[in-house]
């Protein structure tokens, strides 16, 4: 980072309308960074955080402690993730010194066709129900980087959710305020109402919950492996409760499952090199935003400035236009990576940029992009470093809930087009585009930063912003998250359609009037909107102090902690 915090926090306060009266760093940051030297977490949930350090004492790996937060926000926070849906990873192994990434997406059903699709959805495919179920790929996920990194048993890593699963927990406010206003559009689902709605309702902020269900799920595969869920009683309960609400996902499909290691692919942005996973993922839009914005001195800029804001709009339009045309499944697609991700690829699309107004007619055709996930990063006492994300798409999934399972299945499959020719065009056997991305920054061949900011089609303009406030305006891991962020949105329609009126901008409240005004003036249509801005966990190295800082999200429940 950046030198000049008191520079920074001048500058800062000359652009931010609101903030807090610290004596210490930026105006507008919302606590300082934790730093710890043994071992650090950060999640979406202060208990979920509590159990990755406790796994961390108890002698896990950062996997470990990973694998059981992961499981406890399955239970605690389930409008974000949960065993019926999918995970990505990136993990840098401290002994190998290497860098690698798991895919573990799942698949479409194999009996579903895209005639059938289109006979079934005409108008396209749904946000909810059974078309929208895809195989979840958490839990074979989970056993794939415990193979690999783990060091205590499953059973040690389960059990903490198993127990708060039986005994009951608080549940937040933000995860509360999302339950409540997701709940009811679900309610309708066989096995919903039993899981989610005790009493006929959604808890509420401080209100003890419990899935006795769930406990009973996570016991089978803590004691029989991840065989027990796509080979055994689980995958037979899924299979059952999908034929009957007239769904495709069938026992085979559960069966026939595996994930991928993949290689993380990156950019040098500014001396950091910025590592993100290939598709079916959109991690190298992130890659495409920092190459076009590398071309300008957005230090000079200034954060918060109409000068860095209209750059970074342009530079998110162009590459997700990229995004609607190329990324799908590699398995049925080859997308053209190593050209996207170009430095000359960038040069090309940065001189469509006119610095004076902004753009009305790329192709941008924004995906769907109402959806929550769980982010979090641990890092070890031995440097091992977990980037890790996952989710349900849409909150809390499809609404199919096999009610003696205690968890819903992912909506996933919605983000499937419907065109022909599309790369991501539905077929049989294969994996949706994917908004769920994982984040790795190394600087000089060593780890420096592991971080993520959920929230589906917000997570790489998050990302490109987190990187941005961290390298350009020298702001510390928590600054980073807490600074005013943009989100811009096209078409609400699928890939294939064209914005044609240059999309909206979302500000949030820090940023002032008069850059609003400016903004407004080069032709971007404004607006403000509480929440939809993501949710960032973020966990730094710095080896010349020998310490881990950790940062987390301010806008929701999020919790770092170290030792």
């Amino acid at each position: 980072m950046k030198k000049g915090v008191v520079l920074l926090a001048a500058l800062v306060a000359s652009t931010v309308s609101h903030g807090y009266d610290r004596l210490t760093g930026a105006a507008f940051a919302s606590r300082s960074e934790v730093i710890a030297t043994h071992g650090m977490a950060a999640t979406s949930h202060p208990l979920a955080t509590q159990v990755a350090i406790e796994i961390l004492k108890a002698g896990g790996s950062a996997v470990d402690a990973a694998i059981a937060a992961n499981a406890t926000l399955g239970l605690m926070e389930p409008t974000g993730c949960g065993i019926g849906g999918d995970l990505f990873a990136i993990v840098w192994d401290a002994d190998g010194k290497e860098l690698t990434g798991l895919n573990a997406s799942g698949r479409s059903p194999m009996s579903l066709s895209l005639a059938q699709v289109r006979q079934a959805a005409p108008e396209g495919l749904p946000y909810l129900g059974p078309l929208t179920v895809s195989v979840p790929g958490a839990v074979d996920g989970w056993y794939e980087l415990h193979a690999r990194y783990g060091k205590l048993p499953m059973r040690t890593l389960l059990e903490p959710a198993i127990r708060y699963a039986r005994e009951g927990f608080p549940v937040t406010e933000f995860i509360a305020a999302l339950w409540q206003e997701n709940a009811p559009s679900r309610a309708a689902y066989p096995g919903f109402r039993e899981t989610f709605m005790p009493g006929g309702r959604a808890p509420e902020k401080g209100e003890i919950f419990r899935n006795p269900r769930l406990a009973d799920t996570y016991e089978e595969i803590a004691k029989n492996g991840r065989d027990a869920f796509y080979k055994g009683g689980i995958a037979r309960q899924i299979d059952a409760y999908m034929s009957e609400q007239g769904g495709y996902l069938s026992y085979e499909d559960m069966a026939a499952h595996r994930s991928e290691w993949v290689e993380p692919v990156s950019v040098n942005y500014r001396g950091y090199d910025v590592y993100e996973l290939p598709p079916n993922g959109h991690g190298i839009v992130v890659l495409q935003m920092l190459n076009i914005l590398e071309g300008y001195d957005l230090s000079k800029m200034g954060f918060g400035s109409a000068d860095y804001l209209h750059v970074l709009i342009e530079a998110k339009k162009l590459a997700y236009e990229d995004r609607a045309q190329f990324y799908a499944d590699p398995d049925f697609y080859e997308p053209p990576i190593a050209r996207l991700i170009a430095k000359d690829y960038a040069a090309e699309r940065r001189a469509l940029i006119d610095p004076a107004k902004a753009a009305s007619s790329y192709s941008a055709g924004d995906m769907l992009h109402d959806g929550d996930t769980i982010y979090l990063t641990v890092a070890d006492k031995d440097g091992n470093m977990v980037s890790f994300i996952q989710s349900n798409y849409g909150d809390i999934g499809s609404g199919m809930t096999p009610a003696a399972l205690g968890f819903s299945l992912q909506n996933r499959g919605s983000l499937f087009s419907l065109q022909d020719g599309h790369p991501n065009v539905y077929e049989p056997g294969k994996r949706p585009f994917h908004t769920i991305i994982p984040a790795f920054v190394m600087k000089d061949g060593r780890p420096w930063l592991s971080f993520g900011v959920m929230g589906g089609s917000m997570q790489p303009q998050a990302h490109a912003q987190i990187i941005v406030n961290l390298v350009d305006f020298g702001m510390n891991l928590q600054e980073a998250g807490d600074a005013a962020r943009m989100r811009h949105t096209g078409s609400s329609q699928p890939t294939d359609e064209v914005m044609r009126d240059g999309g909206t901008v979302y500000l949030e409240s820090g940023i002032p009037p008069s850059v609003r005004d400016e903004l407004r003036r080069r032709g971007h249509r404004l607006a403000t909107e509480p929440g939809e801005y993501g949710g960032y966990q973020a966990i730094l190295w710095n080896e010349a102090q020998g310490v881990y800082y950790g940062a987390s999200e301010s806008r929701k429940d999020g919790h770092a902690a170290g030792y």
